[in-house]
């Protein structure tokens, strides 16, 4: 083929994931994970695997970069790349297309572009420098930066302290980039309505309350893991440490759970348009249609570029 993989971007809840298990089990592929937070073990409930989805006609689907890192750790867009690189390979030496299914859009981009990054190690002196501001402070201190990340997922000191660290860095570094290989992707999105979209998103979140994500949260913290690191992650973990810890009573929690999730949708979207607009073509499909229909979709847009 003339793609060097497939890739199914779409906003939480869009039902991407099913999607790519259903075309990987077609094409006889593996599927490599773009999700930022479902690369960390024992947190499962909280990042969304819905590790069922990979099962399709009777057989899993093999996947990558889901449960590699333990929580706590500090995982990063360099790494990510690292790691995709080395599943994408074993992929592809197996005489398999690929097929990258996520929705962390920079993980996307990076890989999808090429971006050719430093990893940012720890600044000790900064970071001394930078305790007892405030969000806002950091916030402030942040936008003086010309490179400035996804500023709408500093959401607490310590992303805040950690953005400027790596924005700091890169000022201070001269461009030692590493190469990264230019790869050609047929890209598909899974678009769904907004209303149906809150709809699915207040559902799930009922469903994995249920189903024990207070008790994920809370197996986490009797594990050792410092409360600060679970909040680090943000969405589920923030709001569910918060009630744990006492902080939030549970209707605090899941009220304000709900509306930071459906913002997450929504700044995923923008993530999306934006990649159109830095020249990616992305390939809209109707989360309505039958999977069936949406397989169908993606084969023609495949033929076609034969």
């Amino acid at each position: 083929m003339n793609y060097d993989l497939i890739t199914i971007l779409g906003p939480t809840a869009s039902g991407k994931t099913p999607l790519a298990a259903a075309l990987a089990d077609r094409l006889d592929t593996e599927i490599i994970s773009g999700d930022s937070r479902q690369v960390y073990r024992r947190m499962d409930l909280g990042t969304g695997k819905d590790l069922d989805d990979y099962v399709v006609n009777g057989r899993t689907i093999p996947y990558h970069l889901i449960d590699i890192v333990e929580p706590g750790t500090k995982y990063n867009v360099f790494e990510y790349q690292h790691d995709f690189l080395k599943a994408y390979d074993l992929i592809v030496s197996k005489g398999k297309l690929p097929i990258l299914c996520g929705g962390t859009g920079m993980y996307l981009e990076s890989v999808l572009k090429g971006y050719r990054l430093l990893p940012v190690p720890e600044n000790k002196e900064l970071r001394a420098a930078l305790e007892g501001k405030t969000l806002d402070e950091l916030t402030q201190l942040l936008a003086t930066y010309k490179k400035l990340h996804n500023s709408t997922d500093v959401d607490t000191v310590k992303r805040a302290i950690r953005a400027i660290e790596i924005e700091e860095y890169y000022q201070t570094q001269p461009p030692e980039y590493r190469e990264f290989p230019s790869l050609k992707s047929l890209i598909v999105g899974v678009d769904i309505d907004r209303d149906l979209r809150r709809e699915k998103i207040t559902r799930r979140l009922k469903q994995r309350l249920s189903e024990g994500m207070v008790d994920e949260v809370k197996a986490l913290l009797a594990e050792g893991i410092p409360s600060e690191d679970l909040i680090y992650y943000g969405l589920e973990y923030k709001f569910l440490t918060l009630y744990a810890i006492g902080e939030l009573t549970y209707d605090e929690m899941f009220l304000q759970l709900e509306t930071a999730i459906h913002q997450f949708a929504k700044r995923q979207m923008t993530w999306f348009r934006g990649m159109e607009r830095r020249g990616f073509t992305i390939h809209w499909l109707d989360a309505t249609w039958p999977t069936d229909k949406k397989i169908e979709r993606i084969k023609e847009l495949l033929d076609a570029n034969n």
